[in-house]
């Protein structure tokens, strides 16, 4: 068995892999570019998913599965997937801690008035009478309440908060006091004092929320993106904050990326601009090998209890 890699994982995860799998070598590359010549004879196919595209699928002649080491699916060439009966896997699941801690901390950031509190701190001001509020007794709205959006909403019951889960299907979340499906959604989005997105990139999730969303949501509102930038077109999203259809938006995800310097996002007062990093922790590369582990197993012994399979159709 050949397993080619477009990446190089840390020392420890290789020693890690090689203990598990003494009879089994991965070859490691910086870049499929690199990985090129390896990759065309590879039966198994680690990567990252931003790589690989339909050429690279049709050289691949040994090709039977692909594991990616991530959530983000939107570049993978699906339909050249399916014609050769590959096998696509991904590591979905392993951002829920560092995304629902990221939620939770920018939920508390904003009640709490961190960034307030910071530039009097600078600027030597005592004032007690910065308002403060809490989460507990607040509603959130989770657009996605999967894998990542279950765990923000489980940390977010612990703080007291009503959620509000919403999925394409309507399929209740253990977390969720109530779950809403597509049709559903203006029904509710007057009722959220913070509205979370985990949502993927998809043909059903792309530009999804819309100017007449935000007009329902409360003028309190506070708008979290965490999921993808195509959730809603960039235009309609700066009218928003520009009218004030709602009261703060803290983004980690973009239409383009990365945010040019000149963007009006950086100077705006009602909105938090991170750099794509609600995701990254040091625990990220070890839980993904995790899940590949104990898909290999299953692979060499041609079970079926594969974790994450990707259905190519839907693309997730």
């Amino acid at each position: 068995m050949k397993i080619v890699a477009s990446f190089v994982p840390s020392e420890e995860i290789q020693k890690d892999f090689k203990d598990e799998f003494p009879n089994i070598e991965i070859e490691y590359y910086k870049g499929i570019k690199n990985a090129e010549k390896a990759f065309t004879d590879a039966e198994v196919f680690l990567t990252y998913g931003e790589d690989l595209t339909p050429e690279y699928i049709e050289l691949a002649k040994n090709l039977k599965w692909i594991m990616v080491l991530s959530a983000g699916l939107e570049r993978m060439p699906f339909a050249a997937c399916a014609d050769k009966g590959i096998l696509v896997t991904n590591a979905s699941g392993i951002h829920k801690i560092p995304m629902a801690e990221f939620t939770l901390g920018t939920m508390l950031e904003h009640v709490k008035q961190r960034k307030q509190l910071r530039e009097n701190e600078i600027s030597k001001k005592w004032d007690r009478k910065v308002p403060m509020a809490e989460l507990s007794g607040k509603t959130i709205m989770v657009l996605g309440i999967g894998a990542i959006g279950g765990e923000i909403a489980r940390l977010a019951q612990a703080f007291g908060m009503k959620v509000i889960g919403f999925n394409r299907s309507g399929h209740a979340n253990e977390f969720a006091d109530i779950t809403v499906k597509l049709d559903k959604l203006e029904e509710h989005l007057s009722e959220p004092d913070f509205i979370v997105s985990v949502l993927p990139s998809t043909s059903e999730t792309k530009y999804l929320l819309n100017e007449d969303h935000f007009r329902l949501m409360k003028k309190s509102a506070v708008f979290i993106n965490i999921g993808r930038g195509d959730l809603v077109k960039e235009e309609v999203l700066l009218k928003a904050l520009e009218e004030e259809l709602i009261s703060h938006a803290y983004l980690d995800v973009f239409e383009n990326e990365p945010l040019k310097p000149e963007h009006p996002f950086w100077e705006m007062n009602n909105v938090t601009v991170t750099p794509h990093l609600s995701s990254i922790t040091k625990k990220y590369q070890p839980r993904g090998f995790e899940i590949f582990k104990h898909n290999l197993h299953t692979y060499i012994n041609n079970g079926n209890d594969f974790i994450n399979v990707i259905d190519l159709e839907r693309g997730y």
